[in-house]
C-alpha cells in the first residue's frame, strides 16, 4: 500500500515524499483512512511507531486556511509536543496552515504574540493550554478535531482534571481521537468518556517489546552499580545509550561519574529547563556525547531512531514503565540492547516484567568483575535469604522503629 492509495492530496503527498517516507507503517494504514472518514478513534501504539503522522495527515487535510483553530493535540510533556510541533509543520508545509505550540516553561508573551497571528493546528501541554484559556488568549469552540496523545501517560501524570476541563471548552460536535501505548483501566474510562462510537485500532501486542531488542540483566550489588555501569560502558556499550535513573539527583550525580572518566553525557530529568533539555536532546541525536542519562521525564518524550542500548541503572518501579523505556531502542526495524542492573533483591522485580511481557530477560555476568557480595559476607547472606523469600512469596519480618 502507498500514501497514495489511502487518498491524500498531492501537497501532502508531496510533503511525505520529501520526509523519505516510502510505505505507510501499520498503524498510519489502519489510522488514516478511519480519520479521513471523520469517525472517532481509540488507537494502541507505541511512540516510534509512526502515530503522529498518522493523524496529523488525515486532520491536515480535512482543515482548511484561513478558518481559524480547528485542531488541538494535547501531549504530555514538552519535548514530546516539540516532535510533535516539528512533524506538523513539515508535513504542513505545501499548505497556507499555520502550527503553533504552546508549552510550559517558555514565556507565554511570546506564544501570545503567535496565536495572534492565527493558528490552524494547535499542539499543547495541558496546563499552559488551561493559562492561556483563562487569559482568554485562546478559545477552542470551533475546535473540530481534537487528539490526545500518549493518553496513558497523561493520566499517569495527574492530568485528568485538565483533560476534563479543556474537554468541557469543546464543541460537542467534534472528532475525537485517543493514542496510547497502553490500555488500562482508566484510559479506557476515558475513551468511552469522550468518545463516541468510536473505531478501535491496535499496532503489536500490548505491554511487549519489540522482538528485536536483547534484553539483558546484571545482578550486582548497589555500591558496585556505578563500577559495573563504567565496565560496561567501556566494554559492552559501543553505540549511542540512554541511561535512566529514578531520581533527578541520581542522574545528576550518574553524569558527573561518567564525565570524569571521558565519556560525553547530556543530562535530562524535569529541573532542567525547556532550552536545557532541547539542547541536551540535540546534541544526543546529532552524535555529539555517547550517553544520554535520564529521568522518566523523557520515557516517552525521546525520538531517537539510533539508539543502540537502553540501560536501567535499577530495575523501574513498574513492569510499565520497563517496556516504555526500552522502547527507545530497536525502533523501525532496527536492533538494540536493554540492559538492567539489579540487586538480588530486586529479581522479583524482573520476574513481574518477564510475567508482563512473557519474554525472558537473559541474566549475565561480566567476566573479571566482583559484584560486591563478596564484601560482606553477612549481609550477603541475609539479602539472599529476602530474595529467596520473596520468590517464594513469604512474607518479609517486620522492622522496628528506631
Amino acid at each position: 500500500m502507498s500514501f497514495a492509495q489511502l487518498g491524500l492530496s498531492r501537497p501532502l503527498l508531496r510533503a511525505v515524499d520529501a520526509l523519505n517516507y516510502t510505505t505507510p507503517t501499520p498503524i498510519q494504514a489502519k489510522a488514516i483512512p478511519v480519520v479521513l472518514e471523520g469517525r472517532d478513534l481509540v488507537a494502541l501504539a507505541e511512540t516510534g511507531s509512526g502515530k503522529t503522522a498518522g493523524y496529523l495527515l488525515p486532520i491536515l487535510e480535512h482543515i482548511k486556511e484561513g478558518q481559524g483553530l480547528r485542531a488541538l493535540v494535547i501531549a504530555p510533556t514538552r519535548e514530546l509536543a516539540v516532535q510533535i510541533d516539528g512533524v506538523a509543520r513539515q508535513l504542513a508545509e505545501n499548505l497556507e496552515l499555520r502550527v503553533v505550540t504552546v508549552i510550559g516553561g517558555q514565556r507565554i508573551g511570546g506564544q501570545i504574540a503567535e496565536l495572534k497571528k492565527g493558528v490552524d493546528l494547535l499542539v499543547a501541554t495541558p496546563g499552559r493550554l488551561l493559562d492561556l484559556c483563562r487569559s482568554r488568549n485562546v478559545r477552542l469552540d470551533k475546535v473540530e478535531h481534537f487528539v490526545l496523545d500518549e493518553a496513558d501517560r497523561l493520566l499517569d501524570m495527574g492530568f485528568l482534571p485538565d483533560i476534563r476541563t479543556i474537554i468541557g471548552k469543546l464543541p460537542s460536535d467534534r472528532q475525537s481521537m485517543l493514542f496510547s501505548a497502553t490500555l488500562s483501566t482508566d484510559v479506557e474510562a476515558l475513551a468511552y468518556e469522550i468518545l463516541e462510537d468510536p473505531a478501535t485500532v491496535v499496532v503489536g501486542q500490548r505491554s511487549k517489546p519489540v522482538d528485536t531488542v536483547s534484553q539483558q540483566a546484571y545482578s550486582v550489588m548497589a555500591h558496585h552499580r556505578t563500577p559495573l555501569l563504567l565496565r560496561l560502558a567501556d566494554e559492552v556499550i559501543d553505540g549511542p545509550a540512554i541511561i535512566f535513573t529514578e531520581t533527578k539527583r541520581g542522574a545528576d550525580s550518574l553524569s558527573h561519574v561518567l564525565k570524569i572518566h571521558g565519556h560525553s553525557v547530556e543530562t535530562m530529568h524535569a529541573d532542567r529547563n525547556p532550552a536545557q533539555r532541547t539542547k541536551a536532546l540535540e546534541r544526543f541525536r546529532a552524535g555529539k556525547v555517547k550517553f544520554l542519562v535520564a529521568t522518566d521525564v523523557a520515557a516517552r518524550g525521546i525520538d531517537v531512531e539510533n539508539v543502540s542500548f537502553v540501560v536501567n541503572y535499577d530495575v523501574p518501579q513498574t513492569p510499565e514503565s520497563y517496556v516504555h523505556r526500552i522502547g527507545r531502542t530497536a525502533r523501525a526495524g532496527r536492533t538494540g540492547t536493554a540492559i538492567t542492573l539489579y540487586s538480588p533483591l530486586e529479581e522479583r522485580g524482573l520476574r513481574d516484567i518477564e510475567r508482563l511481557t512473557g519474554q525472558p530477560i537473559e541474566r549475565k555476568q561480566l567476566a573479571n568483575f566482583q559484584d560486591g557480595r563478596q564484601e560482606d559476607t553477612g549481609v550477603a547472606a541475609f539479602i539472599a535469604s529476602m530474595a529467596n523469600m520473596s520468590r517464594r512469596g513469604a512474607a518479609r519480618p517486620g522492622t522496628r522503629r528506631r
